[in-house]
């Protein structure tokens, strides 16, 4: 069903804030994978903040669900949503990919709180994601697993894999999201390696498909709540998004796959996001 009106209001400034976050992340760090990460964040917000069973108090509850971001050199942006949530303290992202930090480019589930599996490497994540929703039926557990790949990513064979696997073993408590920007480190996705028809593949590949914009909540809300009604298999949720979403000289620019930030360029972008 859609949200309320006080949840839209709420995860509105909830995203707005994460964007004006993970434009000051990347000024401290020098240099972040920034693109990527803002065009998935009103996804991640609503994840969350509305559909993952969890609790930061209790990171290793048995019975919360289980988010694995496939697309991993986003972990900029998994890790300002973790302390937004509650996690840890934003103030220790001061020294995100710094030497000594915890807090590296690509997350390391070993250290730090909140994050289920190691990724970077792409087309990793969808496969253990796989796995982690087999292994929630061996235990007859009855948490879901979510997540997110990119569209870059869709060019690793393993995603490919993956899909089959999951289908074939019928993994209805595994939903994923592709975060359809259209842009990779090299340029369009279509230019580098054609991805289209991306939902007709992911529905002849098994799954339950949908499209919709990742940037509209409501229809985010929608597409979640029908997948995790279907339970007979594993389900995509396709999300048209923007990469750079918010930053107006970052929106649909390849050369802000990674880039870095001084203190003049970082307030030009938190202007444009309104922080």
């Amino acid at each position: 069903m859609p949200l309320t009106e006080q949840e839209r209001q709420q995860f509105t400034a909830i995203a707005k804030k994460i964007r004006g976050d993970l434009v000051d992340v990347t000024q401290w760090s020098g240099g972040a994978h920034i693109g990527g990460s803002l065009s998935m964040v009103d996804l991640a917000v609503l994840l969350y903040w509305k559909y993952l069973k969890l609790d930061p108090a209790q990171p290793d509850w048995p019975d919360r669900d289980r988010f694995v971001l496939s697309k991993g050199h986003a972990g900029l942006g998994h890790a300002v949503v973790l302390a937004n949530r509650g996690y840890f303290d934003i103030a220790l992202l001061k020294d995100f990919n710094q030497y000594g930090s915890p807090f590296g480019m690509h997350l390391d589930s070993r250290k730090v709180i909140g994050v289920e599996v190691s990724t970077g490497s792409m087309g990793h994540g969808l496969p253990e994601a796989v796995g982690l929703a087999l292994g929630a039926r061996v235990l007859g557990a009855s948490w879901r697993v979510y997540c997110i790949i990119g569209d870059g990513e869709s060019n690793e064979g393993s995603i490919w894999e993956a899909a089959m696997a999951a289908a074939h073993y019928k993994t209805g408590n595994l939903i994923a999201f592709l975060d359809r920007n259209h842009l990779m480190i090299d340029g369009r996705t279509e230019d580098i390696m054609s991805l289209e028809p991306l939902a007709d593949k992911w529905s002849a590949f098994g799954w339950n498909t949908v499209v919709v914009n990742g940037h509209d909540l409501d229809a985010l809300a929608v597409a979640i709540e029908a997948a995790q009604a279907h339970t007979t298999g594993p389900s995509m949720i396709v999300c048209e998004t923007v990469k750079g979403k918010g930053v107006d000289f970052m929106e649909n620019n390849p050369a802000w796959h990674y880039g870095g930030l001084s203190v003049d360029l970082a307030a030009k972008a938190k202007q444009s996001l309104g922080v």
